[in-house]
Parts: C-alpha cells; structure tokens; sequence
C-alpha cells in the first residue's frame, strides 16, 4: 500500500508537470496543484482506459492508470480547469 502511494504521487507529479509543458499558456499552480493535476489526471486516464479497451475490467471504471494515461488524463483535466477557472473569471 505504501509503495502505491509513493507511486502514485511521483507519478502524479511527473504527469501533471508534463501536462502543463505541454499545455501552453499560464498556470497559477505551485507543486501541490501539480501533484493535485497529476493524481486527477491518473484517474481520469484509468477511467478512459477501462471505458475505451476494456482494460483490468475487474478493478471497475475507478482505478489509476500508468504514465501515459496519466498525462493524457492531467492534460484533459487542465484544460477542463482552464475553461470552468476562466468563466468565473469573466464573471
């Protein structure tokens, strides 16, 4: 359990750091919303892995995934925070 969670929090930090390289424009975020970006994005890219291959369908739709996934998930998340962050913003 404890090396799951090392786990995931290096690779949180590594996918969301990668997401916001990848992603142009500015992020007000320091090292725990990139952690925080990361750790979401692992999710969500675990979620599309089982939506889209089927993938350790006896784990459920809730699980995290690897480093790819991961940045693919982070990415999605940060622009979803950018869009939901910037209309409240205008407001």
């Amino acid at each position: 359990m404890l090396w799951f969670l090392l786990g995931l929090l290096v690779i949180g930090l590594v996918a969301g750091y990668l997401a916001r390289l990848l992603v142009p424009g500015p992020d007000p975020m320091g090292v725990g919303g990139t952690l925080l970006l990361g750790i979401v994005g692992s999710y969500i890219g675990g979620f599309l892995g089982w939506l889209l291959f089927g993938a350790d369908l006896k784990h459920g739709a809730v699980q995290a995934s690897g480093l790819i996934g991961s940045v693919i998930g982070a990415v999605i998340a940060l622009l979803v925070y950018r869009r939901v962050a910037g209309e409240g913003r205008r407001a």
